[in-house]
């Protein structure tokens, strides 16, 4: 086993309190005016996606609490600053120089939706600054990757959708729909796994009805009434729909309406995973969810570490459930620390450096963030096991992950009904 050359740092232990004022506030605490690493988040805490970023910045105050309580990273405690992106790629960009070019920020968790990490990613470029997504799955990033465009400082703790569209297709043909539309929101997120899915689809023998004339939508657009009618015709046993809440749950009411979901399932993906969506496409006047037995995919969570961060974040959060890509969001937080706590410095170069050594290098398998930070201050290298999965980054900043199946119920309620694994 390998030693880090580190320097002798004398360091004391940071005895800190978590408190329940993190719940409301999710502690956008500024600069702490000393050396400390500063770290940023920039998720949805409105807009779109907030149905399903709003719980991030939680957990990523968890995860700095957590490292603190322990001792902070290189003698000094971190500090967390939160922005919203409201999901909307002008407000990510001006959210994002704030953090990089005002609060000095070396690390950032988000963003979320793809478009607004599009946005962002030349700030942090050019600003240094590492940035690790809990969830901006689109396949263009790893191209972007490849040409050298992001110099390393890009990383997501979710897998790129060029997996998911592969498992939402083989879920597809397991449920015996041979002949699939798509719609889709026209940004990075939805074009992209568009993309990838009809290949993967057609690949496995499917038909995509509408080929020839996808449907994207406007997320800006008044009514989605002729989208949904374009997608719901000529035949399709199913429509994949990728989608974002608000304007998502737009146009599946519109499809009820003009009757056109009957003897049709729809197929979702993460942008929707959540209650506060179906609940927003409605229920028939008899109770029932318009979308019951839509069928979609999600980036699950089936990491070392998950039991016990499930254990910290209901103890923490007065019993709050564990949401999509909240394990994912832990996870990128501590890899930030742990890098920079391995690099012996506060910056985001040296999280850079670090950051692939840290999350899936060949040094000891480690689920506790405290124990890792330890071994580092000893000189010991680490190979860190998340609550999302193993996290091993790989030159693209890419990991691999499983996903698991839901269900819409009757009653509106999600239900986790499988899981695929498109590695498999």
């Amino acid at each position: 086993m390998k030693l880090i050359n580190k320097k002798n740092k004398g360091k004391l232990a940071i005895a800190l309190t978590i408190t329940t004022s993190f719940l409301i506030t999710a502690c956008n605490t500024g600069g702490n005016g000393g050396k400390g690493l500063k770290l940023g988040t920039l998720v949805p805490t409105t807009g779109d996606l907030s149905s399903i970023g709003q719980n991030m910045p939680l957990a990523a105050q968890l995860a700095v609490d957590t490292i603190n309580a322990c001792g902070g990273v290189n003698g000094e405690a971190v500090t967390l600053i939160s922005e919203d992106s409201q999901t909307d790629p002008a407000a990510g960009s001006s959210a994002m120089t704030k953090l990089t070019e005002i609060d000095g920020v070396a690390g950032v968790v988000g963003a979320f939706a793809s478009s607004v990490s599009t946005s962002i990613l030349d700030v942090a470029v050019r600003n240094k600054v590492m940035l690790i997504s809990p969830g901006s799955t689109s396949p263009a990033f790893t191209d972007r990757a490849k040409q050298g465009d992001f110099q390393g400082y890009w990383a997501r703790t979710a897998p790129p959708d060029t997996y998911q569209a592969q498992a939402l297709a083989a879920l597809a043909k397991q449920q015996g729909f041979n002949n699939v539309s798509t719609i889709v929101i026209n940004n990075d997120y939805g074009v992209g796994f568009e993309t990838a899915f009809k290949e993967a689809f057609q690949n496995s023998g499917g038909t995509i009805v509408n080929a020839n004339n996808p449907v994207r939508y406007d997320p800006k657009a008044a009514t989605l009434d002729a989208e949904a009618s374009s997608a719901f015709n000529g035949g399709p046993n199913a429509v994949a729909g990728v989608l974002y809440a608000e304007t998502g749950s737009i146009l599946l009411q519109s499809a009820f309406k003009q009757g056109l979901t009957k003897d049709v399932t729809v197929l979702l993906t993460d942008g929707v995973y959540s209650e506060e969506f179906v609940n927003k496409v409605g229920k028939t006047p008899d109770g029932i969810s318009i979308i019951a037995g839509a069928l979609g995919t999600v980036p699950g969570a089936d990491g070392d570490a998950l039991s016990e961060f499930t254990k910290k974040w209901k103890e923490k959060t007065g019993g709050k459930d564990v949401t999509a890509f909240v394990p994912h969001t832990w996870d990128a937080t501590i890899l930030l620390m742990l890098a920079a706590e391995a690099a012996d410095q506060n910056t985001g170069e040296g999280i850079k450096n670090k950051i692939r050594e840290v999350s899936g290098g060949p040094g000891q398998e480690v689920t506790d963030p405290c124990e890792a930070i330890e071994l580092i201050r000893n000189g010991i290298d680490i190979n860190y096991q998340g609550a999302s999965g193993n996290v091993d980054i790989d030159e693209n900043g890419d990991v691999i992950g499983s996903y698991d199946v839901w269900q819409v119920q009757p009653d509106g309620k999600l239900k986790v009904i499988d899981k695929v694994n498109p590695a498999n």
